[in-house]
């Protein structure tokens, strides 16, 4: 691999990883709301929390640009605030990939605390536990292995995010230019394919390996709290 193709795999593991980290505060309060609560108004907080696995992605895109571009409510605050722009930069490709990868994280965590059986967390409170310690000391732990399923479908979920990411971020090679986007751009190239070809197969290993790593957690999740409450 050459220069050009490390720097995009190494940026694409950068802003999945970013990615993940945006999306887990709200998608552990998503996930446990979806599981654990009955609300009016939880059918259009799905409805919007899917939104992005059935949107065309550059629909997500141009919606993030609006957003955090100059003249966007979100974008004029950071820049006022904390003088950061994400437009034209990895960070927008970072927001890009915790936005598009949201549905399945939150899907993935959800079953997780779905699958803890609610009288050992009604248990800790009779023993004078709060909700935040129940949630953080009971909740999180039993339901740990779908969370971080969660997790590593968001990030392989990011790796591979296109339609987003050249709205809000560009395609700028060493600076935005991720996995996704150096294969595209390799193919508008004469000669290019052969090029693209390693980190296309970086990718497929990618993709298969955190694939196999979910289902395997996401198994152990349905399982796994049942035994540790038999135990």
């Amino acid at each position: 691999m050459d220069s050009d193709q490390i720097s995009a795999v190494l940026l694409s593991l950068r802003v999945s990883l970013v990615g993940v980290v945006l999306g887990l505060p709200p998608g552990l309060l998503c996930g446990w709301l979806l599981a654990r609560k009955n609300f009016w108004g939880k059918t259009v907080l799905e409805t919007a929390i899917n939104l992005p696995l059935v949107l065309p992605p550059v629909v997500t895109g141009y919606l993030l640009l609006v957003a955090f571009g100059r003249n966007g409510w979100l974008g004029a605050l950071l820049q006022s605030v904390f003088g950061i722009s994400i437009i034209f930069d990895w960070k927008g490709a970072a927001v890009a990939a915790a936005v598009v990868a949201f549905p399945l994280m939150v899907r993935s965590i959800r079953l997780g605390i779905s699958s803890v059986d609610p009288t050992l967390e009604m248990a800790a409170q009779t023993l004078g536990a709060g909700s935040w310690d129940v949630f953080w000391n009971v909740t999180i732990p039993l339901a740990r292995s779908g969370i971080i399923a969660g997790c590593i479908l968001a990030f392989a979920r990011g790796f591979g995010e296109f339609g987003a990411t050249i709205m809000i971020s560009g395609n700028i090679p060493g600076k935005t230019q991720t996995v996704p986007l150096y294969v595209y751009d390799q193919m508008e190239t004469p000669g290019g394919v052969e090029n693209a070809t390693s980190v296309i197969v970086v990718s497929i290993l990618i993709a298969a390996i955190a694939l196999l790593i979910s289902e395997t957690l996401e198994k152990r999740s349905r399982i796994g709290p049942k035994q540790d409450s038999d135990g």
